[in-house]
């Protein structure tokens, strides 16, 4: 019997039991899909965290009350430390020596913006920055200009926006010059955002930028008064001087004790994208070994269903016993069977892993175009291999049964 043979048996065990063979190639099925979905899903939630942070530049250090991802720590604790304030975060730029790149920004979401009759939906963050804000961050503008430090100083109600908003409030038109409204403030345009598309499902073109100073004066409260510092380095040389000097400076306004910890975070993007890594990872474990799970008992039902076609299939073994077939021919054809089906429900969930993976990639594309869709080719050959695995370990024993039976009790079997 040739190995296409042995494939068409295998096909019409899964037809004649169709209960019994579902269910054992549904665990194997799940258990292919849970490795590959979280593999190609993780890969392109880390492209796609990657991209948020390029907005913090290179050689940049970021300054916190909070921690920017926040894995485990003791929220309660960190709700509890004082705000960085405004007059803090001039402290401490005026303090810095390694490099005078900083900038002061703070930042609240779900704002309604407003030109003559129409408005956007309530969902635009607003955001107050200093003149160095463009500078240090990784952001540019497409058309206008950016603040002036006098600007910053004396309060101006200046707005850059993005296109987000451009399309919301004033369609194809030019917004360079015109009036937007702000509860009740009104500014002048005087520069749009280039365009950045989405990360995570949050657009990066939504979003309105104005002086700080306006903005503390008019839009904070106590939840969200706090103020973020970006420092940029002079150079990747220059970068650990930098920090060593900004945690220094920052311990020493906020009175921070030396056998105590800071009361404020301190990150760089390396650091911010390492710990997203250690907490993609710990999924991924958790992951691969339910999957691997899901095959092991997957594997046992592969086991059984081959015994119950050894049982069922007793009389015709001991014909091709009777009729000089050796007991490797027997014990590879069940070894295919037993493959057969294995590789027929890894497919099943490959198709699965591969079509939801897919499908989150489109979503997220949806706010983030630069997105790519990332094919897990290292994964996939795995899943291959592993079944084929599988399906050697766990029909061993039933080919060897099959090989060893007696032919002449065999065709005695009824």
């Amino acid at each position: 019997m040739n190995a296409l043979e042995s494939i068409s048996i295998a096909i019409d065990a899964v037809r004649s039991q169709k209960l019994r063979s579902s269910l054992t190639l549904l665990s194997i099925g799940i258990g292919v899909f849970a490795i590959i979905a979280s593999t190609s899903i993780m890969s392109t939630l880390q492209q796609a965290v990657n991209g948020q942070l390029a907005d913090l530049g290179e050689n940049s250090i970021l300054i916190q009350r909070t921690p920017t991802i926040n894995f485990g720590t003791n929220w309660a604790k960190m709700r509890k430390r004082k705000n960085i304030t405004y007059a803090q975060a001039q402290q401490f730029r005026d303090r810095m020596t390694t490099t005078q790149l900083i900038s002061i920004s703070n930042e609240s979401p779900a704002y309604t913006i407003k030109a003559g009759l129409e408005s956007t939906n309530p969902d635009v963050s607003l955001i107050g920055i200093d003149d160095q804000y463009f500078a240090v961050n990784a952001i540019t503008i497409g058309e206008g200009r950016s603040f002036i430090e006098s600007e910053v100083i004396l309060n101006r109600r200046a707005a850059i926006i993005g296109t987000d908003v451009v399309k919301a409030l004033f369609g194809q038109g030019s917004a360079l010059g015109k009036t937007i409204t702000i509860k009740n403030q009104e500014f002048d345009v005087i520069g749009i955002l280039e365009s950045r598309g989405g990360v995570l499902g949050q657009s990066q073109d939504n979003r309105v930028l104005i002086p700080i100073t306006v903005f503390n004066r008019y839009y904070t409260s106590e939840w969200d008064a706090s103020v973020d510092i970006s420092v940029k380095a002079e150079s990747k040389l220059t970068l650990e001087s930098t920090f060593d000097e900004a945690v220094g400076v920052m311990r020493a306004l906020r009175s921070v004790k030396p056998w105590d910890e800071n009361n404020f975070e301190i990150d760089t993007n390396d650091a911010i994208t390492g710990q997203f890594s250690g907490f993609s990872s710990a999924l991924l474990i958790v992951a691969w070994i339910s999957g691997l799970g899901a095959l092991v008992a997957a594997g046992i039902g592969i086991m059984n269903m081959m015994l119950v076609s050894v049982r069922e299939r007793t009389r015709e073994i001991g014909v091709r016993k009777a009729l000089g077939a050796r007991k490797r021919w027997i014990v590879r054809q069940f070894l295919i069977e037993s493959i057969t089906l294995c590789q027929l429900g890894g497919l099943t969930g490959m198709i699965g892993g591969l079509g939801s993976s897919w499908a989150v990639t489109e979503i997220l594309r949806g706010t983030m175009p630069s997105l790519s869709y990332v094919m897990p080719w290292g994964t996939v050959v795995f899943s291959i291999v592993i079944c084929t695995v599988i399906g050697i370990g766990f029909g061993l024993y039933p080919a060897w049964r099959a090989a060893t039976l007696d032919p002449i009790e065999a065709l005695r079997y009824e």
